[in-house]
């Protein structure tokens, strides 16, 4: 039963991780869209709001801690590169699945690595 909750617990973290990573792609796309003249000021409010939620976002994380972030680091690098493939319709390279293989490896390594008694 531990396991199960254990699992349910890793399965929440790792939606509010993706979650948070959306709303910092986001809180960036938007003024770089202005920026480049791909889009008007008004973008800029969006973007606003995006990054007030991704950092209300980051209270709501386990833990302010090095690990925490460290594991964040790994989703965030994988939703970038799923960014990368839907909004910019660029279609990631074999070097890029495995460099997000890698980074979420590491990060499960790091997660399921430290268990607190």
């Amino acid at each position: 039963m531990n396991d199960a909750i254990e699992w349910t617990s890793l399965a929440r973290t790792f939606g509010l991780f993706t979650v948070t990573a959306v709303a910092e792609l986001l809180g960036c796309y938007l003024p770089m869209l202005w920026l480049s003249n791909k889009g008007s000021a008004w973008l800029l409010l969006p973007a606003a709001i995006s990054l007030l939620i991704f950092v209300w976002l980051l209270t709501l994380h386990p833990a302010a801690s090095g690990r925490v972030y460290a594991t964040y680091g790994a989703i965030y690098i994988a939703t970038a590169l799923g960014w990368l493939w839907l909004v910019d319709g660029i279609t990631p390279a074999w070097t890029d699945i495995t460099g997000v293989a890698l980074a979420l490896a590491g990060a499960a390594v790091i997660a399921m690595g430290h268990k607190t008694a």
